[in-house]
């Protein structure tokens, strides 16, 4: 991997590893599927990839706009490491535009800035905060994933688990480099992956790379989770949700965990309601209907399509409450209490497990 773990580079910034240099000193960027070509002296789609005389460089590398203790369940990860606090990691810039953005001040912000934060400094914190995993969200990571991979190499040294929340527009080129080292991803593919809702609210051109990066990181391993904003209105088309369901149940299998997350109006689209919950239970019987086994509501408390419940005897399996876990109803081997049918999830909650809401560093 090119550079180092710390912030030596040669130059102001550090060096990228996913571009093919081009005639007349332009670059084009492979770690996202714009795949921008980048002239001498400008930058990508992105903000922070640059082009330094014919070499492409990461500016927000060990800069981190948002630093914060979460519990996994928040990213969301219903079905990997429950009960888990994870240091999640943020910079500035994206790769996407999305119009209703709750982070748009750090990821639509063109001028890199945030706390310097060494990977190993990183995992210090992680480490003293008695964190079980490292996660990168709050903006794209593909878009730093050069400072994510030195991050990484660090946490698994250190024996914490890594994850991505992402929208999963990647190359096969960002996905040979992460798949050997991430423990699981979050992927959203807003809207239900509709184009006409992809090119007018987020300026992406459709969801053919999404489905190409989660179908390779699931083959090869990574523990995978979809999620699928519904935005009221302009992203709630039943066709799209259900497409997007069957797709996920026949390329990948049906007990890969669905989540459909409520919107709220926020940045540029203030002008929309939240969802309505009928909307979304509407939807969920949908993705049920195609076979999915373990499909959940996000951003609703209290809802009952929250919980996890047996595919075979729809029994309560795990209670929840937000990010919580209120009643852990899985023998010693994760199998449901009532009929012994195998629920795939991957490890379970401390014994002294308590809820951790998200919690700031300074």
């Amino acid at each position: 991997m090119a550079g180092s773990a710390e912030l030596s580079a040669s130059g102001p910034y550090h060096p990228a590893i996913l571009y093919e240099p081009l005639p007349q000193e332009k670059v084009r960027c492979t770690a996202c599927a714009r795949y921008c070509v980048i002239p001498s002296g400008s930058h990508g789609f992105c903000f922070v990839r640059s082009n330094e005389a014919g070499h492409l460089v990461l500016r927000s590398y060990g800069r981190v706009a948002a630093l914060q203790i979460d519990p996994v369940e928040k990213k969301p990860l219903s079905h990997f490491r429950p009960g888990s606090r994870v240091l999640s990691i943020g910079t500035v810039g994206c790769n996407w535009r999305c119009q209703y953005c709750q982070n748009a001040e750090i990821s639509q912000e063109q001028v890199v800035s945030g706390r310097a934060l060494s990977p190993k400094q990183a995992v210090r914190i992680a480490l003293q905060q008695q964190c079980d995993g490292v996660t990168f969200t709050y903006n794209e990571p593909t878009i730093f994933i050069e400072y994510a991979l030195d991050v990484i190499e660090e946490a698994h040294r250190a024996g914490l688990f890594a994850n991505f929340v992402t929208n999963g527009y990647m190359t096969p080129e960002a996905v040979e480099l992460l798949a050997p080292k991430l423990d699981a991803i979050s992927v959203d593919f807003k809207g239900s992956g509709e184009e006409r809702f992809l090119r007018r609210y987020i300026s992406a051109k459709g969801p053919a790379p999404i489905r190409e990066t989660i179908t390779s990181l699931y083959r090869r391993g990574v523990h995978l989770e979809v999620t699928n904003l519904i935005v009221p209105q302009v992203g709630e088309d039943p066709q799209a949700l259900t497409e997007l369901a069957r797709f996920v149940k026949n390329e990948l299998g049906p007990e890969v965990p669905f989540h459909l997350l409520r919107f709220h109006p926020d940045y540029r689209m203030m002008d929309l309601p939240s969802t309505p919950i009928p909307t979304l239970e509407r939807l969920h019987g949908l993705a049920k209907a195609e076979g999915l086994e373990y499909v959940y509501l996000g951003n609703v408390w209290g809802h009952q399509l929250e919980h996890t419940y047996c595919p075979a005897c729809g029994a309560l399996a795990v209670d929840r409450y937000g990010f919580m876990i209120r009643r852990w109803n899985l023998d010693a081997e994760n199998r449901c209490r009532e009929c012994r049918h195998a629920i795939p999830i991957r490890g379970r909650p401390p014994v002294d497990y308590a809820p951790t809401f998200a919690t700031p560093l300074a």
